[in-house]
């Protein structure tokens, strides 16, 4: 049962579009669940989609009536790397442009197909069954280490970490623009974009984030700098969120970059280049690093 109350940056819209939206469904599957009877608005059965829903209006959806989607299927041919392997875990390499899961648009072709052909035994792990063993998500665009579990207990534990904010993971960033400060932290709370509800921004009703910052290197032609982040909270696009909000968005991010430039690249330069945590079910303490991909190198090495 999903119950929200509409935000800012809901208000107005077509109901079946909010119900897609909290439900992550389709659109079509969103208008099935309403004429199904499966969606109340101030406790009262909606039925209409095309309803446009007023600020604080409250909706409620009955999710076990979501269609059970088809189980994702293993595909040998998607390719990532592997770190580390061992009984309870697998740290891999997910390159940029490599979808997490199924979801709609993106059905085919994602690591979890490409984890469940390796790594069968991931099926079934975790509460949600298009996610098997997925702890942590990228971004699609985003490269870098992620954990996943092989086993019920390990999922366990390892999503009780993250939520304890108990795993160090540090990612590479180039940013428009050189912060004043050569050290800083981003906390501001993280919400859908009132202006764009499939965006994020900062809003004050927002879940909690919190983000790190280093300054490694500053560039003057063009002026972007260098950066290390560290996620303390791992909101939906929190880094890239963060920056923006400060004037330093990501270069490359054609969807917070404010119609800057690409200068050569086809995605975020952002990079989950490290991580440290205690494992699981030894309790070792482990440490994991990825070098910056071939694109994001070239790139710093064009600015010299």
């Amino acid at each position: 049962m999903i119950t929200e109350e509409i935000p800012a940056a809901l208000a107005g819209e077509r109901l079946d579009r909010i119900v897609a939206l909290l439900a992550e469904v389709s659109r079509a599957e969103a208008v099935r669940l309403i004429e199904l009877g499966a969606v109340t608005l101030n406790d009262d059965v909606a039925t209409a989609g095309k309803l446009r829903i007023v600020l604080g209006s409250t909706v409620t959806i009955d999710t076990t009536l979501v269609s059970v989607p088809a189980p994702p299927q293993p595909d040998a041919s998607v390719d990532f790397g592997v770190i580390h392997l061992d009984d309870h875990l697998v740290v891999i390499d997910k390159p940029a442009g490599l979808v997490v899961h199924p979801a709609t648009g993106n059905e085919t072709g994602t690591l979890v197909n490409g984890l469940l052909a390796r790594f069968p035994e991931v099926a079934g792990i975790g509460a949600d069954p298009v996610r098997p063993g997925i702890v942590h998500r990228l971004d699609g665009g985003t490269s870098g280490l992620l954990i996943i579990a092989r086993t019920p207990e390990a999922h366990s534990v390892l999503a009780g970490m993250m939520k304890a904010h108990e795993v160090n993971r540090v990612y590479d960033a180039l940013v428009w623009g050189t912060p004043e400060s050569p050290t800083g932290t981003i906390d501001a709370p993280i919400g859908r974009d009132s202006r764009n509800p499939l965006q994020m921004a900062i809003v004050a009703t927002g879940r909690h984030a919190r983000t790190h910052f280093k300054v490694e290197s500053a560039y003057a032609t063009p002026p972007v700098a260098r950066l290390t982040c560290e996620l303390e909270t791992g909101r939906t696009h929190q880094i890239r969120v963060h920056l923006a909000a400060v004037g330093h968005p990501v270069v490359g991010d054609s969807m917070y970059g404010d119609n800057r430039p690409m200068i050569g690249l086809t995605r975020p330069f952002l990079h989950a280049k490290h991580l440290g945590f205690d494992h699981p079910i030894t309790g070792v303490p482990m440490e994991f690093d990825s070098p910056l991909p071939a694109d994001l190198a070239a790139l710093l090495s064009r600015l010299g």
